[in-house]
Formats: C-alpha cells, structure tokens, sequence
C-alpha cells in the first residue's frame, strides 16, 4: 500500500501553492534583482545576512525599511510601490500579518516571485500571487536555496 502523500490525494498542506525545486532553481538563475521587504541594517540579522549574500553572489538587493536611508551600499526605500524600477523576486522577512499587503503591492508592482523566509506561510497570500501569474515560495530561505544549487 502506497503512503498517503503518494496517492495524489492527500498532499501536504500548501503543496500545490510552492515552486517545484525545478522552479527554485529556475528562479534563482533567471531573475537578478530582489525587494528584499523588512531588511535590517543590523548585521547579525538574517535579513541583512542573506541580502549580504545575495550581493556577493552578483544579486542587486533592493532594500524596503521606512525606517532606514540606505543598507549595504544601497538606497532603501519605503514601500515596493516606492522603488523606481522593476523588482523580480520580494524576498520578505515580516511578520506574517504584514504579508497580504506586501503581496498585493508586489502583485501591483509586476514582480515575478514572492518568497516568504524560513518559517513564513500565508497560503490566501500565496493563492493570491499565484492567480496574478507569480510564482511562490514559502518557508524557505533564499540563500541556503541558493548555496544548495550553486546557480
């Protein structure tokens, strides 16, 4: 008899609404430039740890922090609907009750994927993005993704 989760019917929660690893690693090659929403300038932050990391692994890192003027060389700004240029990935680390505005400014903005870090999911959020066309990932983190696959 085949386990549950191998029948088709009986997927892990959210399943559906998460990029394949296929997709990650896609993602991760093809788009360059992240909103990364509720970046820190503290650097003992993961936020600022994994943005840190994504610059040195020729990424341009948009900070968003209304509290903040620049981050890691770059200027922030207050909103993605503040950002000047196209954003492809919204990497946000905030809480998840500050999530559904987030995806609908990254929805209004054009962006290409939401990424909610390690221990993030809003599945309404995530159900949202996907009807507008971007793709989702949840619960992961973008630099332990991306040294995994070395892209």
């Amino acid at each position: 008899m085949l386990p549950a989760n191998c029948t088709g019917g009986n997927l892990p929660p959210n399943l559906e609404l998460q990029a394949s690893a296929a997709e990650i690693t896609k993602i991760l090659h093809d788009y360059r430039v992240v909103a990364v929403v509720g970046l820190s300038e503290k650097p003992d932050r993961p936020s600022y740890r994994v943005a840190q990391y994504l610059q040195e692994h020729g990424y341009r890192i948009v900070p968003v922090n209304p509290g903040c003027r620049e981050i890691l060389g770059e200027t922030c700004y207050a909103s993605l609907k503040d950002i000047p240029f196209p954003v492809e990935i919204v990497d946000i680390f905030r809480v998840v009750e500050a999530i559904p505005a987030i995806v609908a400014e990254a929805i209004a903005v054009g962006a290409k994927v939401v990424w909610m870090q390690q221990g993030l999911e809003e599945p309404d959020s995530a159900r949202k993005a996907k009807q507008a066309g971007l793709q989702v990932v949840m619960d992961r983190c973008l630099k332990i993704e991306h040294g995994q696959r070395q892209v």
